[in-house]
């Protein structure tokens, strides 16, 4: 007999440790981390009520919690992100990376390769970057071959065609092509590649300062040619440190995370500055989507955890700078304190220095998610919905009919006639451009004569103001109206602008131009199902229309001829009365409650002795 949820909970640990909900398939819904599992968990449970939509709907589809206990938040922290990327539950803030961001590779090693790479392998290499720009990297690439003499080319030895002298797939300098072979002597190229990690990590004025004493020591030994080597890489270092972006006053390692949220786009940008020795030496962005209902402390604290528990962290800084307070910063400065031996305090600027910087990575994160959006929407403007490839197929229409103009007639009995065109746009309405027409030169109920007025009215306008031309003019009808359509079309030379068809509705029949047998669509089809769309809203848009005319002439008629009554009198009383003639059978007293004792009496008067 298995245990219920409920039971599970109740013997829960109270440690530290990390929580998976599963659905009834055995599917991730959610991992958490907390200080103490059975209080965290619990609570999901017991305090409903304070949860928002999202994680009332989580909590509906739990059917089994699994926990693994730790020694520390610092180790759940670490574990709950693990899980999470391995896992991608449904309900956790995930990340979309549309792009690989460039790094630089330390592996490890005798004699460790330094190489610029866009994958990260857990194998334990070091991993610095990422870099915002590939730019960015080749230039530390060089400065490290200038530098140091070391090869920074993405080949191994055993990658090296020794016919040639050359490696087999990748361009490589063959000043330090030897160096892939490992040539040097181990002490000296354990001692250069330190000096390559304090590079990367950004600690650049301390080895400026390490480099030269070592070429003093150097020159007073008489080791001349040493010392030269070491003049030529100290001045590759000051180049270096001289191009990067001074954006604090003193020579302080700090991090600098900003969140900003675009809730149109249903996702949130994280920008990271990293900042060393007072310059700026990196900055990298990521996409968080799934934040449905998620707050920005949640988001945030998502982010900055994610960072810090991932291959690329590299080293920790003195100080971390957040735009937005965390959650529960606890797990964090425990995993922070452990990993740097020494507190690293979490702050979020409100003035100064910090704050501007604060702002800067908003500015950032807000342009990003601006490309993004833009990206999107061009995306979706060149998205072709298959109801219109399969409408193009089904009608062997010359064009993509992307853009559809759908004409209807309205009238009751041949009065207030009017007509209306609705507009769609990769088969969704574009209501901004919806039309609506008052027949002017159709006397009666002359669906035929009002169709070609209307058509001939529309693309002469077209055709005179250069607007753009439909791919397909959609006629709701059979034969006649559409042969009317195409007389109008015909009269103003618009016949060759847009494909032309019209649909029947009472088989769902579409009638094409010199084409005596209509063209059935499957029922099924979307491209029939696009076609009865644009049918039905010119239908209910010019209906629409011809009530308001009709009702506009009926108050006019019935009401407004009464002194004193104009029209928002008159459509304040057929709002409380329904109708004239409800209101021709009210009493005094009532029409008086509605308009006034004055008003009232005429509007009672008027109807008593007509």
């Amino acid at each position: 007999m298995s245990i219920s949820v409920e039971e599970k909970i109740a013997h829960l640990p109270f440690s530290p440790g990390v929580y998976q909900f599963k659905d009834r398939g055995g599917n991730y819904l959610y991992v958490g981390k907390a200080k103490k599992l059975r209080n965290r968990v619990r609570s999901y449970f017991q305090d409903s009520k304070n949860h928002d939509g999202r994680i009332k709907l989580m909590v509906s589809k739990i059917e089994d919690v699994e926990v693994i206990v730790t020694d520390s938040e610092a180790e759940a922290l670490i574990l709950e992100n693990n899980l999470i990327k391995k896992h991608q539950p449904r309900y956790n803030i995930m990340y979309r990376d549309d792009k690989s961001y460039p790094y630089i590779c330390i592996t490890k090693g005798r004699k460790p390769r330094v190489y610029p790479t866009r994958t990260v392998v857990r194998d334990g290499s070091k991993y610095f970057g990422p870099y915002d720009h590939v730019g960015h990297m080749r230039r530390m690439l060089d400065t490290i071959r200038k530098a140091f003499g070391l090869c920074t080319c993405a080949v191994s030895p055993k990658m090296v065609d020794k016919s040639r002298g050359a490696p087999k797939w990748h361009s490589c300098f063959d000043d330090y092509l030897q160096n892939c072979s490992g040539d040097w002597d181990d002490e000296v190229y354990r001692e250069t590649i330190e000096k390559v990690e304090r590079l990367l990590s950004g600690k650049t004025g301390d080895l400026i300062r390490d480099v030269k004493d070592e070429m003093e020591i150097a020159s007073q030994s008489l080791e001349f040619e040493k010392a030269a080597r070491l003049r030529d890489s100290m001045k590759s270092l000051e180049k270096y440190n001289q191009k990067m972006k001074i954006v604090a006053n003193k020579e302080v390692h700090r991090d600098v995370f900003a969140i900003d949220v675009d809730e149109e786009l249903g996702e949130a940008c994280g920008v990271l500055f990293k900042i060393r020795e007072g310059k700026l030496i990196g900055k990298f962005n990521r996409f968080l989507k799934n934040i449905e209902d998620w707050p920005r402390s949640v988001m945030m604290q998502s982010f900055v955890e994610d960072y810090y528990t991932g291959q690329m962290v590299g080293a920790i800084p003195d100080e971390v700078y957040l735009s937005d307070s965390m959650e529960d910063e606890d797990p964090l400065l425990e995993y922070l304190w452990e990993q740097r031996g020494k507190k690293v305090p979490i702050h979020v600027p409100q003035i100064g220095e910090k704050k501007h910087l604060i702002e800067m990575a908003i500015t950032n994160a807000r342009l990003n998610l601006g490309e993004r959006k833009l990206e999107k929407q061009k995306a979706e403007r060149d998205r072709i919905p298959q109801a219109i490839k399969d409408l193009k197929d089904y009608l062997k229409l010359d064009h993509l009919p992307r853009r559809i103009e759908c004409f209807d007639n309205s009238n009751t009995q041949g009065t207030d006639p009017v007509a209306s065109m609705v507009c769609f746009v990769d088969g969704q309405p574009r209501k901004s451009e919806y039309k609506r027409f008052k027949i002017k030169t159709v006397t009666g109920a002359d669906d035929y004569a009002s169709m070609k007025e209307i058509v001939k009215r529309r693309y002469s306008k077209v055709k005179k103001e250069k607007l753009h031309a439909p791919d397909l003019i959609l006629i709701d009808g059979g034969k006649g109206q559409l042969n009317a359509a195409l007389d109008a079309l015909e009269e103003i030379d618009f016949r060759d602008a847009s494909d032309v068809a019209g649909l029947a509705k009472r088989l769902e029949e579409v009638f094409l131009p010199q084409q005596a047998d209509p063209v059935m669509i499957p029922k099924t089809s979307s491209a029939l199902k696009l076609l009865q769309r644009a049918r039905d809203e010119a239908h209910r848009f010019a209906i629409t229309y011809h009530r308001q005319k009709r009702s506009k002439r009926t108050v006019k008629t019935g009401l407004t001829e009464i002194d004193g009554v104009g029209e928002k009198t008159a459509q304040k009383l057929l709002k409380a009365f329904g109708s004239v003639d409800q209101i021709r059978n009210t009493d005094a007293e009532s029409l008086q409650k509605e308009v006034g004792e004055k008003l009232g009496e005429k509007v009672y008067r008027y109807f008593l002795e007509s």
